[in-house]
């Protein structure tokens, strides 16, 4: 990408395999784009799952996924004689959307991917929310119930398995395997899936009700899988809303789809890596 933000080439491999087999595909994709641009790329950034360094060189934190990939310096890695700053994927992408998408030209904003589990990010005053170790930004492991189960990270009750693909069969009682087939069943008027969905979307909205007022966004953007059900999840998710969000003044915070998609991380990415003096 340019400094503007315009695409020059793209070139994607699906990561699977061993330890080794992921990382080199990686280094080769950006050995093709570079061979498709001409040149030697002047800045290189990485989003990846997991807690990004304090130092942004790698991420110190991701267990059961990517062998190899936690403490993996990446300017070593990709033979870069620049810096390769890295993010965690979720924050990347809210700078992704915040540079191209539908967060542009705002200050304040979050973040929340729908799918197998819920990921998210913050931006505050124009500066994304990294937190002391990076942990910033987990908007899915908020508790909505203190009695609940408790997820992967030990929240009980939390957003994440109160929508997320991860619980939608304990959820519906074993009736589904996956939101998706949830929301055909809406679509075709299904009572047992409408109860379900209803009590998923209430809960959605009661967490971004209390988000708002923690973060005063002036945008939530909504991506992932699940977002996939466009007026069947942003219509209900509205009409919550105007019920759970405090709004001072009759303001309230505009609640929007992504726009960009599988491709915001590395949007992201490159937006960090060409502002973070890495060139």
């Amino acid at each position: 990408m340019t400094p503007e933000g315009k695409v020059l080439a793209r070139f994607s491999a699906r990561t699977h395999g061993g330890a080794g087999d992921w990382k080199n595909q990686v280094r080769a994709v950006v050995s093709r784009l570079e061979k498709l641009c001409g040149g030697e790329a002047e800045w290189t950034g990485v989003a990846a799952p997991g807690l990004a360094a304090r130092d942004q060189r790698s991420i110190s934190y991701m267990p059961g996924r990517l062998p190899g990939l936690e403490g993996l310096d990446w300017k070593r890695h990709l033979g870069r004689s620049h810096p390769v700053p890295v993010l965690n994927d979720a924050h990347a992408a809210l700078l992704g959307e915040a540079w191209l998408g539908a967060a542009r030209n705002t200050r304040n904003a979050i973040l929340l991917t729908l799918g197998t589990g819920v990921g998210g990010a913050a931006l505050v005053d124009g500066r994304l929310l990294r937190g002391e170790i990076g942990r910033a930004g987990h908007l899915g492991h908020v508790s909505l119930d203190p009695h609940g189960v408790a997820d992967i990270t030990g929240t009980p009750g939390s957003l994440e398995d109160a929508i997320g693909d991860c619980t939608i069969a304990r959820r519906s009682e074993g009736k589904f395997r996956s939101t998706a087939k949830l929301v055909e069943a809406v679509r075709r008027g299904d009572v047992a899936a409408k109860r379900v969905w209803e009590e998923s979307v209430r809960n959605l909205a009661a967490a971004l009700a209390g988000l708002i007022n923690v973060l005063d966004p002036e945008v939530v953007v909504i991506g992932g899988g699940i977002a996939q059900a466009g007026r069947t999840l942003f219509r209900p998710l509205a009409a919550h809303l105007n019920r759970f969000e405090w709004r001072p003044g009759g303001h309230k915070a505009r609640v929007v789809a992504a726009r960009l998609g599988e491709e915001a991380g590395a949007f992201g990415a490159a937006w960090n890596a060409i502002h973070s003096g890495a060139g």
